[in-house]
This record gives C-alpha cells, structure tokens and sequence, in this order.
C-alpha cells in the first residue's frame, strides 16, 4: 500500500499504513500476523477480467451485493456511512440511504428479499428491503466487517482469523478458525458464498482466500491488486474489499475502498451454480 509524497501514514482501524513498503504487502503472498507464511504454501488462482464499469471514487466499500440484477453496497466510515443499489453498467447511485454519525456501515447480506447491514463496533445490524426502506434491526456480539448467508445462519467476520456463524436474529452461534498451511490467516473481512465455497477479502491486502466453511482451510488464493495500479489509487488505504456473486452465470463483481472501478472477473475454477 503505497503512500503519495507528501502524505503521512494513516491509521485506519488499527492498523498503519506508510512508506512504499506497504505497496508489497497488498499481494496475496502478505497476510497480517502469521498469516503470510500459510498463504505462500496455498495454490494460487487465476481469473479473466469481463468487464470494467465505473464506480464512485468516494465510495468506502465494506459491503457488496448482486440482488435482482443490481449490485448493492455498504460504505463505511463514521459521518458518511451509505447502504446503496448501484446501476451496473453506468456505476449510477440510483438509491442511497445514509446512516446515522454514530454508525460505521460494513458487511452486507442478502436474505429472504431482505438486506442486511453489518456496523463495526456497536454491534447492531440494519435490515432493509430492496427499495432500502428501513424494516428494522437486530443485534449481534462483536465488531462486524464482513458477513454472508450459509443456510440458516450468518457467517460474520471480525478482521481476525475468527469465523463466527449466528442466527438470523444475532444470537447464538459458533466459530471457526480459519488457517492456511496450518497457521491463523488474520484480518477475515468482506465474505461471500459461492456455491459451497467462501471467499473473503483479506485485510488490509488485495488479496481474497477460498475457505473451506466445513474446516476452515484456506484451499485458494486470489490476487487482484493488478486490476488498478497504485498511480491511481488516491492512499494506501484503498485496499480491494467487495465481492459480489452472480450465481446465474458464475461471475463474481469486486471493487476496493476508494476504488474508480468495479469489475466483473471469472475464476477459472468457479462453478456455476442455479439460483434459488
């Protein structure tokens, strides 16, 4: 993660982001703690880019979603926090709902025609339907950065290596430790499910994992960080986070924190699955 002359670090959630060292650990072959080590010994997947769209540059991306043929997503940081559908093609804001100053807008999950947003540090989810109309809220325990739908219960992450798995209601619930080549792989944020497969971005890299959601076993690694070179990056916190899936034709959407551009690529090994 690569900072522009003239800028100083910047700390973002914990962590530190400065000098041109950074622009390195965005690989995949970097992951936070011990992580690193497990991630080298991980086959390395390939994919094909389909298409370019625009994306709001301001956008800080948390959360993202293919619903009904549109893509919605969760943006972050306190103040300016949206849940938002987006036109695909012309990268429009067609409807955006913004949060309360207090909310710090992450992860979001579809769920029976409804949407469900993830907050950081308070602990509260937001439920929309898909106009973005309020429907209500619920709580959970812990900090919330990504979060996706397996069977009856949310997976969400915590940008640890902790996997937690919850009811629809937020309570209850289980975890998983999620390692590649036996060590933890830290910083779990924005999940997605394809098929029996989960895919996480890994923070604060361009990175995504496939993780095992039976063993927690990191069996793929995805590097996207050619997709937008740094030069147009505007800091080093505009790391790749966001991953939408298209079950109809097997195509996942990605996009990062800040990022011009959303993409639609195709792993080569992703199976196309029929939607519900």
């Amino acid at each position: 993660m690569r900072m522009f002359a003239g800028m100083a670090g910047v700390v973002l959630c914990g962590y530190v982001f400065s000098g041109a060292a950074a622009a390195a650990d965005s690989r995949c072959d970097f992951a936070i703690g011990k992580g690193a080590k497990g991630l080298r010994s991980i086959p390395e997947l390939t994919y094909e880019i389909d298409a370019r769209y625009p994306h709001d540059p301001a956008a800080f991306t948390e959360g993202l979603v293919y619903f009904r043929g549109a893509i919605y997503e969760s943006t972050g940081l306190l103040g300016s926090s949206t849940v938002r559908r987006l036109d695909i093609e012309s990268g429009r804001v067609e409807h955006a709902v913004r949060l309360p100053d207090s909310l710090f807008g992450e992860g979001l999950i579809v769920w029976d025609g409804e949407l469900i947003q993830l907050t950081w540090k308070v602990g509260v989810a937001l439920v929309y339907g898909p106009d973005l109309s309020r429907k209500g809220s619920f709580a959970y325990a812990g900090e919330g950065w990504g979060g996706a739908r397996m069977g009856d219960r949310l997976v969400v992450s915590d940008g640890s290596s902790r996997l937690r798995f919850i009811a629809r209601d937020g309570q209850g619930g289980s975890a998983l430790r999620v390692t590649a080549g036996g060590v933890d792989v830290d910083g779990l944020n924005e999940l997605e499910v394809v098929g029996e497969r989960l895919y996480a971005n890994v923070y604060p890299t361009d990175c995504i994992v496939r993780i095992d959601p039976a063993t927690g076993i990191v069996n793929g690694r995805l590097d996207i960080s050619g997709l937008l070179p740094w030069s147009e990056r505007p800091d080093g916190s505009a790391v790749a986070n966001g991953i939408a899936y298209d079950p109809a034709t097997g195509a996942l959407f990605v996009t990062g924190k800040r990022w011009p551009y959303l993409f639609r690529i195709r792993v080569n090994d992703t199976e196309r699955f029929k939607e519900d």
